[in-house]
């Protein structure tokens, strides 16, 4: 089992609170700031109310409750507070190259010398904007929303990463119930949200174009390829189609993927202010309800969806669990 590491979390938004929490169920002690105090205040009350969630349905740790998430994390206005004795430093500011290049900065003077920092960058190449003399102890940690719920972490080290740092990072990650895949080398996106830029370009496409609505595409994903992901992924549902059909279809096909770009739909929706759950509104109206109660809704069907998944197991004869890298 991996050791009590003492972690500061920055970034106290979407996925910085909920990273806070993960580590602190994970057994660490967990300090979290944010240079938006309004954010930091917030993030205490979406703790709680995730982890609630967990308890009634009986996916928190067996004695955990608000009192034990009060001890194992707090809050601190000062970055030099939070990273104080820090040995795990995750980042999770906002997707912007400048945010992030001044946050390094100021935090190579107040980090400890010895600490790992891990950004949970979506896209960016951060190696770059990092202070040199940190890269051997520095990787991109890339979790998913919710990071409670949704077990994948992509790990990247850069080419002078530490082995060790990475190893023990993974054992972290691990420990604490997850999945790691480590890659090698940076791409941006990494794995899954390649795939799912990918996919989110064809049904852009698909609206835009007329050839079906956003209900009916949802439903096409969830009756059909999404049934079937759950149990047996992309690359083992192709040996349950068989390659040689698969190679067929590649040289017969015709289809040819949508150039990246805008999309008239989304754009005008964003223009009247209908830009999702937090607006109330996008490609569905969500009826006027809280963006907490949305969340804590979702999460309430992930839990059972994992817990009855967990029931069925996977195909044998392939392993979903991390790589040994």
């Amino acid at each position: 089992m991996a050791k009590q590491l003492r972690v500061a979390v920055l970034g106290a938004g979407t996925m910085g609170h909920a990273l806070a929490l993960v580590f602190a169920m994970g057994g660490h002690r967990v300090r979290l700031t944010d240079s938006d105090a309004a954010t930091l205040a917030r993030s205490q009350g979406l703790m709680e109310k995730a982890l609630a969630t967990l308890e009634e349905l009986g996916a928190a740790p067996q004695g955990w409750g608000s009192a034990q998430l009060a001890q194992a994390c707090t809050r601190h206005a000062s970055l030099e507070e939070c990273v104080d004795g820090a040995e795990l430093i995750v980042e999770a500011i906002v997707e912007n190259p400048e945010a992030k290049t001044d946050l390094y900065r100021r935090l190579d003077a107040c980090a400890p010398a010895g600490s790992i920092w891990a950004s949970n960058t979506s896209y960016l190449d951060v190696f770059p904007l990092m202070p040199p003399a940190r890269l051997k102890r520095a990787l991109i940690a890339h979790w998913y929303t919710p990071p409670y719920l949704v077990d994948l972490v992509d790990l990247v080290p850069n080419a002078e990463t530490d082995e060790a740092v990475l190893q023990e990072v993974k054992s972290v990650v691990e420990a604490m119930g997850k999945v790691p895949i480590v890659m090698r080398k940076f791409i941006s996106g990494y794995v899954a949200n390649r795939i799912q830029a990918a996919v989110q370009a064809e049904v852009q496409f698909l609206i835009d174009n007329g050839y079906a609505t956003a209900q009916e595409i949802d439903a096409a994903v969830i009756h059909g390829i999404g049934l079937r992901l759950q149990i047996i992924g992309v690359m083992a549902k192709a040996d349950f189609t068989g390659l040689r059909m698969l190679q067929h279809a590649a040289r017969n096909g015709t289809y040819v993927p949508p150039a990246p770009g805008t999309s008239p739909s989304m754009d005008a929706l964003v223009a009247k202010g209908e830009a999702g759950v937090f607006d109330g509104k996008g490609y569905y109206d969500w009826g006027g309800k809280p963006p907490a109660e949305l969340f804590e809704e979702r999460d309430r069907r992930l839990i059972k969806l994992k817990q009855s998944l967990q029931g069925i197991g996977f195909m044998a004869g392939f392993d979903v669990k991390a790589n040994d890298a």
